[in-house]
């Protein structure tokens, strides 16, 4: 089959803006949305070990809910994924300050991040597959960053059955620019993921305080816990971590990640057979395992979300990195420009 583009209403906005949502279908059928509310990501369908289509990732039907209820569900968070420190930052000589809508730091941007954004929409040619390019500028001063900063970024559902994300930023002062997405996966499209195998192509991790700020550490994950540099259950050592995070909220330093596009981890379903393999040039990947869900969410198809019922993997630089000079710089400079690309492949065994 040919691959297509189409688009359709998805509600509007408090101020009368309307909210298209796009609908990208690969050669083989594999089917992506995207809504232009935060660039998100609310339904990918691919197929199991049978060939049946599931929707892997979690979201819901509805603008409202996405407007008032989202825990980040899908969407491109920025201008800083992650926390900062205090919700403060220093650059050439000046203190910016932040929201903190994560007491005491900020997370993902702010209050009125990127994930909260209308975003610009068109369709592109690509003979890799279907395409949508979004565009956002948040200008200066925007959630207390400085510089206007100019953001594309792409969608492709590749005929390789693969969603591929790229990314491109220029500003006119110097700021901080962390991007990532934020789905949620379920490859099993039902349950919790505990029974998911992961494996990270990460030996290290860089470890947090209290309030889930790097230390400026790295250490080692060899034995235990956080590691998963052999496939196993995201379940099997889940409650022998430390903290109250209540699962894994965790940046993994990808090994030889940072430079070139590198696998940073393969999650595979016994039940379905569907694999995940993601690759990126990000150095670092947080790994979240949908902590703070208890069942009373209710998601697409009136499906209650229970604990543990998706994980993230957020291709990231490491959080609070523009008060970390020792880890890799999050810096954006006029005449420079971001670019980074995450590469989701799906299949099934």
């Amino acid at each position: 089959m040919a691959h297509r583009i189409t688009q359709a209403p998805f509600g509007t906005m408090p101020d009368g803006t309307p909210v298209e949502c796009h609908t990208l279908t690969n050669a083989h059928g594999l089917v992506c949305k995207a809504v232009s509310y935060g660039a998100t990501i609310t339904e990918l369908h691919v197929p199991d070990r049978d060939g049946r289509l599931g929707d892997v990732v979690l979201g819901f039907d509805n603008l409202p809910q996405y407007l008032n209820e989202s825990p980040f569900f899908g969407c491109v968070v920025g201008r800083f994924a992650n926390r900062i420190a205090r919700g403060r930052f220093t650059l050439d000589g000046r203190t910016y300050s932040l929201p903190i809508n994560n007491p005491p730091n900020t997370l993902h941007g702010g209050d009125r991040g990127f994930d909260k954004a209308v975003w610009a929409a068109r369709a592109a040619d690509n003979p890799e597959g279907p395409s949508l390019v979004f565009e956002h500028m948040s200008p200066d001063g925007d959630q207390g960053f400085p510089g206007t900063l100019k953001v594309r970024m792409t969608y492709t559902l590749t005929h390789g059955n693969e969603l591929r994300i790229d990314y491109f930023a220029t500003t006119d002062r110097t700021t901080t620019v962390n991007l990532t997405n934020h789905s949620y996966f379920n490859l099993a499209c039902k349950g919790d993921i505990l029974g998911h195998g992961l494996r990270l192509s990460a030996s290290r991790y860089t470890p947090v305080d209290a309030g889930l700020i790097p230390t400026g550490a790295i250490e080692d994950v060899a034995g235990g816990p956080l590691d998963f540099t052999e496939s196993k259950p995201i379940g099997r050592d889940i409650r022998r971590l430390a903290g109250s995070t209540n699962g894994y909220d965790h940046n993994f330093v990808i090994d030889g990640g940072g430079t070139r596009l590198v696998l940073a981890a393969r999650v595979h379903d016994p039940e379905s057979g569907r694999t995940l393999e993601v690759t990126t040039d990000q150095p670092g990947v947080q790994l979240y395992t949908s902590n703070g869900f208890d069942g009373t969410l209710v998601g697409k198809r009136g499906v209650a979300i229970p604990l543990h019922g998706a994980f993230c993997l957020e291709t990231q630089h490491f959080p609070d990195s523009v008060n970390q000079p020792s880890f890799p710089t999050t810096l954006l400079r006029p005449g420079e420009s971001f670019r980074s690309t995450t590469i989701h492949r799906f299949a099934a065994e």
